[in-house]
């Protein structure tokens, strides 16, 4: 470990320890929902993940110019401890732990400044996305995923030409030599946004880790690694809800051939690790497809390097050639 990442972990840590005090309840209770809720059981990965990235960069945090905010960093503080106290008294998890976020951008910010807080915001913006969303908001994006998945399977099965009927999130069909119809209920855990919120947290790891070094002599390098991170976020969305509507399609249309059944089970676990491995290589071919796009600043400087030898032997020739004259 380099000195400069060690040198003030011996005054850090009882900030540490105060905030484990403060937040111990809060803690507890985010872990055990990561563990058994498995729309965030990501959540269980993103300390490790966290940590790693403070520990390849901590020469660059450590080298990061210092221009502590002391008023700044006080007022996000205060406000996060009262944020603590309103969510205790109204029972309410999320701006706990939101506190806990704002807390730690605070403390940042009052003893480095804001542009050791930028360097951190990826790890922030983690951590975020690890804290489970309020209940009524989760289902204001859950149920419309349930529809559009159903629409989705109902469609691809219409064009199979697969008698079906559709209500709400409920499939209703006749599966193959059954003289009774069954009904596919499209539940919450089928909605996809367990794949969404995982992808998205992937999206974030995958564009951190492989952001192109920019040129300073070349600004838009720069710009086009923003743009890049930028553009693999957003499409986690859309290949995360995509590759839902396909499981769910495929998971009617075989429940039809083969009978209900398919939809539990080992069928139901194992399309689901299928389709998160398919969801993982659409985003990766997303950032291949940017990197063939990417600016080549190097033939550019090569290009510069050469005009100024051709210029610098045409101006010797011409040295040369008046010489030879006198």
């Amino acid at each position: 470990m380099s000195v400069p990442a060690t040198k003030y972990f011996w005054r850090a840590l009882p900030i540490i320890v105060a905030i484990a005090f403060a937040y111990a309840t809060v803690l507890a209770k985010l872990s055990h929902d990561w563990w058994a809720d498995e729309n965030y059981s990501h959540g269980l990965l993103i300390p490790f993940i966290i940590g790693y990235i403070l520990w390849v960069g901590r020469d660059k945090f450590a080298s990061a110019r210092t221009d502590a905010s002391v008023w700044l960093g006080g007022a996000a503080v205060a406000i996060a401890l009262l944020a603590l106290w309103a969510g205790v008294a109204g029972a309410e998890l999320y701006t706990q732990r939101i506190s806990l976020v704002l807390l730690v951008a605070g403390i940042v910010v009052y003893f480095w400044g804001l542009q050791l807080l930028k360097l951190i915001l990826i790890p922030i913006f983690l951590l975020i996305l690890a804290i489970p969303i309020p209940a009524i908001i989760f289902n204001k994006i859950a149920f419309p995923l349930q529809l559009f998945a159903s629409r989705c399977a109902v469609w691809s099965m219409q064009m199979l030409g697969i008698p079906v009927l559709r209500q709400g999130n409920v499939i209703e069909l006749k599966p193959l030599n059954s003289f009774a119809t069954k009904k596919l209920e499209v539940v919450e855990a089928c909605s996809g946004i367990r794949s969404l919120m995982t992808l998205i947290t992937l999206a974030v790891v995958f564009a951190y880790f492989t952001h192109p070094n920019s040129d300073p002599d070349h600004p838009g390098t720069g710009r086009y690694g923003m743009l890049r991170s930028a553009i693999i976020v957003l499409a986690a969305v859309p290949i995360a809800i995509l590759t839902n509507a396909l499981r769910v399609s495929g998971t009617g249309v075989l429940a039809h051939y083969y009978g209900i059944q398919v939809a539990d089970g080992f069928f139901h676990s194992f399309s689901g690790w299928v389709i998160y491995i398919v969801a993982f290589l659409m985003l990766f071919g997303v950032g291949w497809l940017l990197d063939r796009f990417r600016p080549r600043p190097n033939s550019a400087k090569k290009e510069l390097n050469s005009s100024d030898s051709i210029s610098r032997v045409n101006s010797a020739a011409n040295v040369i050639s008046v010489e030879g004259t006198e």
